[in-house]
C-alpha cells in the first residue's frame, strides 16, 4: 500500500506561514476592471494582481450585487466575475495543489477497490487509513489546526480525482467535510474550532450533518427536533431523530438541527432553529442499521437518536435561533464541490465509452466511425465541458472574495447532476451489452449518481430556489423604480431610461448588454446569442413580476421554465469565458473547445428562446393548467385514471 504521510506533512510544512482559514484567506486574481478582449486574435491578458478587498456584505459601493446570476434576473452582465475565464490560484498554490494531484490519483488507481466496497457496502479500513495519511479529511481546515488549508479551487481539483474513482468514497468524505463540520469552520467560535478540527481533520472522528426528518426533507424550517435550556442554563436537553444522514452511524461529531424556543423583542416566545456541536460521547447519541440504498452503498447511510442528549450552551454554532441560516451557508458551501467531482466522473466514464468505441468494430468499421455514436461522444465530451466550466468559474468566485454564489452554486449542482447521469447512461449505451455488465464498473456509477439530484437540495425545489431568489433581487430593483416614479422631477433620466427601453422593446430591438466585447473574435455570434438571451431574459422576468407580483411563488410551472433559462445562460456564459482564454491563449485543444463552446450555445440558446416563450404562451399556459389538472386528478385515483384499454 502506498504512504503519503510524508505528503501532508511536508505541504502542511511548507504552507503553515501562508495560510488562513478559507474564509479569510487572500487569493490572487485577475482585477475586476477592464476585463474585455479586444476584437483581435491577440489581445494581451491584463496582469494578475491582488484581489479587491472583500466587503462585509455582497453588495459593491453602490449596493449592487456583483454575482453575474443575479444582475442575470435583471437582464444586467455582472461581467466582473465571469471574463475574463478567473484564475485565482498563486504560483504557490499551484505548485501545491501538483503535489497532491498525482499521489492522490495513484491511490485511487492502486490502493482503493470501488468495486469492492460497493460489494462490501464499506470503505476498508486500510483505505480510510491511506486517506487519514494523505490528509483528506481536512483538506479545507487551516494549516494551524491540523489540516491542508485548501483553497477552493484546489480542493475541487481533489475532488474530481475522487468522483472519477469513487462516487461511495467521495459521499464518506464530503459528508465529512463539505457539509459535516463546515458550519464549525464557517461559524464555529475560536474555542469550537481549536477543539473540533484538529481531529476530524485528522480522521480520528467522523462528521455528519444531521437536518433531514421523517417530517422534514427539502423543508429544513419545519424540523421538530428539539433542544430546551437546562434550568441552570449550562446545556440544552436534545430530543429528536434524523433520517438518511450520510456517515450517521460511523460519526462521533455532529452537526444538528432543532427547534429551540426564542424570546422576542416583544417578550413573546416562538420555536426558532439552531445549529448545535453535538458529540456522541455526550450520552443519548444512537444510530439505526446502516440503509440499503440503490447506491453509493460503500458510504454509511443511518438514521441517528437523540434522546435527553445533554448539549452545552458553548456548543451552539452560531447564534440561538439562527440554525437556518447556518444551515443554508452550509449547503451553498458545500455544493461547490459536486460540479467538480460529477465532471471527473463523466471524463472517467466517457474515457472508457471511446476507448470501447474506438475498438468495437460492426459491419466492418469500428462503431467510432458511425454518426450516431459520433453525437453521442460529441454530446457527452460537451456536457463535460459546460460542467467543468462552471464548477471551476464557481470555485474561483469563492476564493476571489465572493459572498453571494448561491445561485450559481444552485445551477452548478442541478446541471453537474443531469449531465452527469445523462453521460454516463450513454457511455451504457455506447458499450451495449458489455456496459450493461456489473464487471464494466458503469452500472455501479450509474446507481450511485442517482442520489446527487436529490441530496444537498432536490434539482426540483433548487430550479425553484433559483427563480425565486433571482426574482426577488429583481423585484427590489423594480420598486426601486416605482419609487422614482413617485418622484419624477428628481428622476427624470431614470424615468427616460426606461421608458426607451420599453419603447425599444415594443418595436422589436434589442435593449440588452453585448458580451462581445469579452470574448475571442471567434466567438463573436455565440456571445451575441448569449447577449440576445441574457436581454429577453430580463424582459419576460420583468414582465412576469409585473403581472404576478408576490402570487410568483404559486405559479411553479412558469418559474420552472425561468430556472431552465437561468441554467442554460450561465452555462454559455461559463463555455463562453474559459474557451475565450483558451483561443487567446493559443491552446493546443482551442479549437476543440470553440467547437463545443459554438454547439452550445446555438442549442442553449434555442432552449432559453423555448422556456421563455413557454411562460409568455396562452397556449403553454394552458397546457400547463391541464396538466395540473391531470395531476390532481391520478393523485385522487391513486394511479393512472383510464380504465385498461381490454377493459379488465
Amino acid at each position: 500500500m502506498m504512504r503519503s504521510g510524508r505528503i501532508a506533512t511536508l505541504l502542511k510544512h511548507a504552507t503553515a506561514t501562508r495560510h488562513l482559514s478559507p474564509a479569510v484567506r487572500p487569493a490572487a486574481v485577475v482585477p475586476y476592471q477592464d476585463r474585455r478582449f479586444k476584437a483581435t486574435a491577440a489581445a494581451p491578458q491584463p496582469e494578475q494582481q491582488p484581489a479587491e478587498e472583500v466587503s462585509p456584505t455582497p453588495q459593491n459601493n453602490k449596493g449592487e450585487s456583483k454575482s453575474f446570476a443575479m444582475g442575470l434576473f435583471k437582464g444586467q452582465v455582472n461581467a466582473q466575475q465571469v471574463f475574463p475565464y478567473p484564475d485565482v490560484m498563486t504560483e504557490e498554490q499551484r505548485e501545491m495543489l501538483q503535489m497532491l494531484v498525482d499521489p492522490c490519483a495513484k491511490f485511487f488507481a492502486e490502493v482503493n477497490d470501488a468495486a469492492k466496497n460497493d460489494e462490501l457496502a464499506t470503505v476498508e479500513e486500510d483505505t480510510l487509513q491511506g486517506l487519514r495519511e494523505m490528509g483528506a479529511f481536512g483538506l479545507q481546515v487551516p494549516v494551524e489546526l491540523g489540516g491542508l488549508g485548501l483553497t477552493n479551487t484546489q480542493y475541487a481539483r481533489l475532488v474530481e480525482i475522487v468522483g472519477a474513482h469513487d462516487l461511495g468514497v467521495g459521499i464518506m468524505l464530503g459528508a465529512h467535510q463539505s457539509i459535516g463540520f463546515k458550519g464549525i469552520l464557517l461559524f464555529g467560535t475560536k474555542e469550537q474550532k481549536e477543539k473540533y478540527l484538529p481531529p476530524v481533520a485528522a480522521g480520528e472522528k467522523i462528521a455528519a450533518f444531521c437536518l433531514t426528518e421523517p417530517s422534514s426533507g427539502s423543508d429544513a424550517s419545519s424540523i421538530r427536533s428539539r433542544a430546551v435550556l437546562s434550568d441552570d442554563g449550562k446545556h440544552y436537553i436534545l430530543n429528536g431523530s434524523k433520517i438518511w444522514i450520510s456517515n450517521g452511524g460511523i460519526a462521533e461529531i455532529f452537526t444538528v438541527f432543532a427547534q429551540t424556543p426564542c424570546v422576542g423583542k416583544d417578550g413573546s416566545v416562538s420555536d426558532k432553529v439552531t445549529a448545535f456541536i453535538v458529540e456522541r460521547g455526550f450520552g443519548g447519541v444512537s444510530s439505526g442499521p446502516p440503509e440499503n440504498k440503490m447506491g453509493i452503498k460503500a458510504s454509511n447511510t443511518a438514521e441517528v437518536y437523540f434522546e435527553d442528549v445533554k448539549v452545552p450552551v458553548e456548543n451552539v454554532i452560531g447564534e440561538v435561533g439562527g440554525g437556518f441560516k447556518v444551515a443554508m451557508n452550509i449547503l451553498n458551501n458545500g455544493r461547490f464541490g459536486m460540479g467538480a467531482a460529477l465532471s471527473g466522473t463523466m471524463r472517467a466514464v466517457i474515457q472508457q465509452a471511446v476507448d470501447h468505441a474506438a475498438n468495437r468494430t460492426q459491419f466492418g468499421s469500428t462503431i467510432d466511425k458511425y454518426g450516431a455514436i459520433q453525437e453521442k461522444i460529441a454530446r457527452m465530451a460537451m456536457k463535460e465541458y459546460v460542467c467543468e466550466s462552471m464548477a471551476y468559474m464557481l470555485s474561483a468566485n469563492m476564493d476571489a472574495g465572493s459572498t453571494e454564489f448561491q445561485i450559481e452554486a444552485a445551477i452548478s449542482k442541478i446541471y453537474a447532476s443531469e449531465a452527469a447521469w445523462s453521460v454516463a447512461d450513454e457511455a451504457i449505451q455506447i458499450c451495449g451489452g458489455m456496459g450493461f455488465m456489473k464487471s464494466a464498473g458503469l452500472e455501479r456509477v450509474m446507481r450511485d449518481l442517482r442520489i446527487f439530484r436529490i441530496f444537498e437540495g432536490t434539482n426540483d425545489i433548487l430550479r425553484l430556489f433559483i427563480a425565486l431568489t433571482g426574482m426577488q433581487n429583481a423585484g427590489g430593483h423594480l420598486k426601486e423604480l416605482a419609487r422614482a416614479f413617485k418622484n419624477p422631477a428628481a428622476n427624470l433620466g431614470v424615468i427616460v431610461d426606461v421608458a426607451n427601453k420599453r419603447v425599444q422593446r415594443m418595436m422589436g430591438l434589442n435593449t440588452g448588454p453585448s458580451l462581445t466585447e469579452y470574448v475571442h473574435s471567434d466567438l463573436t455570434e455565440s456571445a451575441q446569442e448569449t447577449s440576445k438571451a441574457i436581454a429577453e431574459f430580463g424582459m419576460v422576468v420583468e414582465d412576469l413580476l409585473i403581472k404576478y407580483k408576490k402570487n410568483i411563488i404559486n405559479e411553479q410551472f412558469l418559474l420552472w421554465r425561468v430556472a431552465d433559462a437561468a441554467i442554460d445562460i450561465y452555462g454559455m456564459v461559463a463555455v463562453l469565458s474559459r474557451a475565450s482564454r483558451s483561443l487567446q491563449e493559443g491552446q493546443s485543444s482551442a479549437d476543440h473547445e470553440r467547437h463545443l463552446c459554438q454547439v452550445f450555445c446555438n442549442e442553449a440558446s434555442d432552449r432559453v428562446a423555448e422556456n421563455l416563450s413557454a411562460v409568455k404562451s396562452s397556449t403553454q399556459i394552458g397546457n400547463f393548467e391541464k396538466l395540473s389538472v391531470i395531476a390532481q386528478e391520478v393523485v385522487k385515483k391513486g394511479g393512472v385514471v383510464p380504465e385498461h384499454p381490454l377493459g379488465f
